[in-house]
C-alpha cells in the first residue's frame, strides 16, 4: 500500500464477518454507516451475529487491496458488486422507515 487515501485513519475499527477473513469469501458489499460513519465489509449475504468480527480498516485493504477504490465512497452510501472482479456499484443507502403501515 503506497499511499493511504481514506480520510478515515488505518487503525479505525471497521465491522467484517468470519467467512471474509476466515474462509476466503469475497467483500461483495461495502457501506459506509450514515447514522456513525463506520465501515462495514460483508459478503452479501446473510450472517449472525456470532460471525462478526472487528479488524482495523488497513487489515481490510491489506487483506484485498481492490477496496482501497471506495476510499471516497460518502457516509450514508454502499457499494456492490458480483464477484470479486465485478466493478463496484455505488448508491445511497435505503433509509429505513419506522412510518405504520396499516
Amino acid at each position: 500500500m503506497s499511499r493511504w487515501t481514506f480520510a478515515d485513519p488505518p487503525n479505525l475499527i471497521v465491522i467484517t464477518v468470519r467467512q471474509i477473513r476466515l474462509a476466503g469469501k469475497p467483500v461483495l458489499y461495502v457501506a459506509h454507516d450514515g447514522e456513525d460513519g463506520g465501515w462495514q465489509f460483508l459478503t452479501g449475504g446473510r450472517f449472525e451475529a456470532a460471525d462478526a468480527l472487528l479488524v482495523t480498516l488497513k487489515s481490510m485493504i491489506e487483506h484485498d487491496p481492490s477496496l482501497a477504490e471506495l476510499a471516497d465512497l460518502p457516509i450514508g452510501w454502499h457499494a456492490q458488486r458480483d464477484n470479486r472482479e465485478s466493478k463496484w456499484q455505488r448508491g445511497p443507502q435505503e433509509v429505513a422507515s419506522d412510518e405504520d403501515t396499516d
